[in-house]
């Protein structure tokens, strides 16, 4: 039977004597292994031959016509899906249908498929059908009219299953069977994900483009040892600043510390600024000098006990950790920001583009060399005689910062910010946001006064002096919402509420639906209320200047679309704040996580002490053990 398949194509050919079997094994066996495209085509010829010799019980006809059928039926043969299965089965699927490769070349060395599949006697040129062109002869087309339907149909399925194929491979074009896919390690695709991460490292989170506000207020008041500043939005209290005569902020003063002591282990050196407790200096914010060599800088090499330092403080002393230090000092102005040994410049992202285009031109020309300079908020719309009149004062101010921590003993404080008051009217205050500034002090009022006029005095006609019988805090309705934002419960306007718990090393705020039903499902009230406690939760975030890691408990939302939606109201909101923040995304458990700055103690802080019967626990254990 073997020999009869094998041996038809060469008594059509007039071969004079049958192939060996061997030989026969091996053209079969190359076959079936992908790379012989044209064994397919003598085996698909090879059917159709035995089939009519058969039925003549003889060898096969030698007419043209029926060369011309089988030849195409050899091509249809060769397209069947069937045939191509088993070839892949036989071979382990390492190629593609009909022998070739990816890149439509055989596997086979050159002249080996013609020796392989052309007959001895010089006839295969005759036999062979053409690809193109020319007419077809009339026993072709007739042969050729019965295997039409049958050919599109198989084409079709074949498509089909490549479609398919190529859709499980991820999309690449690649047929490649199951089996190889399942082999991969899962190591493998760890590795790439470590790599792909490392070349492209960690995307920047794009600023949340917000409206700009423009019917802000600032109120200013002294009450007792106390001055307070609030910031009005839409009769809304956003920000509020506090602090006791005699007990100002730290942030921003600049020292010659003595360095106590120098711990490698923690990478931290303890500083004496004369200021109580000492301050801690980590390694990131040590200003090396060229002197110290070596591709990894340790803070043992830059500091040693007893040595003069000049350090700026970046964060008041909370609790029982000191205030927190950085040797790259930098000098605020109304305008800019001078940072004196270098380091990064840029302009305030809170500017439109427009604007920032044309500071920048700006800059470029006024800054000084081996200095970095970064444009504030309340730069907008200012010439460039002012910005350069602005970045004047800062230098000199530097310069008398350095003859001073040239001379003198340590410890001792070389520059101190000004009072908590215009330190705010100079940071925060802006033209483009402010509407005006209203205090009930006089004493106040003559200080801002005199500021204004010597930074800017274009905007000495937006301070105002409030008379009246109640104080400015009443007149607005601040008082009231100062009391509301010390509870540990907030009620939000549809009768849900928050509840904020303080940790020492976290803040927990847990949202509720409350008094709140809806109206249509579960799903769609419980979106409501957490897009209402987003937004509240941002107000009390600026409110309470609540800083540090902060756990968020939203109410369980099913549709991801809905968180998305949380996620962003939060984002939005937080962006009109000062403070720098960043929100995560909703955990499986529900929990929202975020961070914010914290720079000095909050609004609970400033109006309370620690009860000295619990220490602060809120219990009083009234058992014996």
């Amino acid at each position: 039977m073997n020999e009869e398949l094998v041996d038809a194509p060469a008594q059509e050919a007039g071969a004079a004597s049958p192939k060996p079997p061997g030989q026969r094994r091996r053209r079969r066996r190359r076959g079936r292994g992908g790379s012989g495209g044209q064994q397919a085509q003598a085996e698909g010829a090879d059917r159709p031959e035995k089939a009519e010799a058969k039925k003549q019980g003889g060898a096969p006809r030698k007419s043209s016509g029926t060369k011309a059928a089988a030849d195409k039926t050899e091509g249809s043969e060769q397209k069947s899906s069937s045939a191509r299965r088993r070839r892949r089965r036989r071979s382990g699927g390492g190629s593609k249908p009909g022998g070739a490769s990816g890149d439509g070349k055989s596997d086979e060395p050159k002249g080996q498929k013609a020796k392989a599949d052309e007959p001895k006697d010089g006839k295969a040129k005759a036999d062979r059908p053409k690809r193109s062109g020319g007419k077809k002869p009339a026993a072709e087309k007739d042969a050729g009219k019965g295997d039409g339907k049958a050919d599109q149909s198989e084409q079709k399925s074949s498509r089909s299953r490549s479609r398919r194929r190529r859709r499980g491979a991820g999309g690449t074009g690649e047929e490649r069977p199951a089996t190889k896919r399942a082999e991969k390690p899962a190591a493998a695709t760890a590795t790439r994900t470590r790599s792909r991460k490392k070349a492209g490292g960690r995307r920047r989170p794009q600023p949340v483009r917000v409206e700009r506000r423009t019917d802000k207020l600032m109120l200013i008041t002294e009450h007792g040892d106390r001055d307070q500043i609030a910031v009005i939005e839409e009769r809304d209290l956003m920000e509020h600043y506090v602090t006791r005569k005699g007990s100002g902020s730290m942030v921003g003063n600049i020292y010659l510390g003595k360095v106590q002591n120098v711990l490698p282990g923690m990478e931290a050196a303890f500083v004496d600024i004369g200021r109580g407790r000492n301050a801690v200096l980590y390694a990131g914010e040590v200003s090396y000098d060229e002197d110290v060599e070596g591709e990894e800088r340790r803070i043992e090499q830059a500091l040693k006990p007893g040595q003069n330092v000049v350090v700026q403080v970046t964060k008041d002393p909370m609790g029982g950790k000191g205030a927190r230090l950085t040797g790259q000092a930098s000098l605020p102005g109304r305008y800019l920001v001078l940072v004196p040994d270098g380091g990064a410049s840029g302009i305030s992202r809170r500017l439109p583009d427009k604007e920032r285009a044309r500071l920048r031109e700006i800059i470029k020309k006024v800054r000084p060399k081996k200095a970095g300079v970064i444009v504030r908020t309340a730069a907008e719309g200012a010439s460039a005689e002012d910005l350069e009149a602005d970045l004047e004062r800062l230098k000199k101010s530097w310069e008398s910062i350095r003859r001073k921590s040239k001379r003198g003993r340590a410890p001792r404080p070389l520059y101190e910010e000004p009072e908590l008051t215009l330190r705010v009217v100079r940071d925060v205050f802006s033209p483009t946001e402010f509407e005006k500034i209203v205090t009930d002090s006089k004493p106040i009022y003559d200080k801002i006064l005199a500021y204004l006029e010597d930074i800017s005095p274009e905007l000495v006609d937006r301070l105002e002096l409030h008379a009246g019988k109640l104080s400015a805090f009443e007149e607005y309705h601040v008082t009231e919402q100062i009391h509301k934002a010390l509870e540990r419960k907030v009620w939000l306007a549809s009768g849900g509420y928050l509840i904020i718990d303080r940790s020492e090393a976290m803040t927990i705020i847990d949202v509720n639906t409350g008094k709140h039903v809806g109206k249509s499902n579960l799903e769609e009230t419980v979106t409501q209320t957490n897009i209402e406690a987003a937004k509240e939760i941002a107000r009390q975030l600026r409110l309470r200047d609540i800083g540090g890691i902060i756990v968020i408990d939203f109410i369980d939302m099913l549709l991801e679309r809905n968180q998305s939606l949380v996620i962003n109201t939060l984002k939005e909101e937080l962006a009109h704040d000062r403070t720098r923040s960043q929100v995560f995304d909703i955990t499986p458990l529900g929990l929202l996580e975020m961070t914010r700055k914290r720079v000095s103690a909050g609004l609970v802080e400033a109006f309370s002490e620690t009860c000295p019967t619990c220490e602060g626990r809120g219990i009083l254990l009234t058992h014996e053990i």
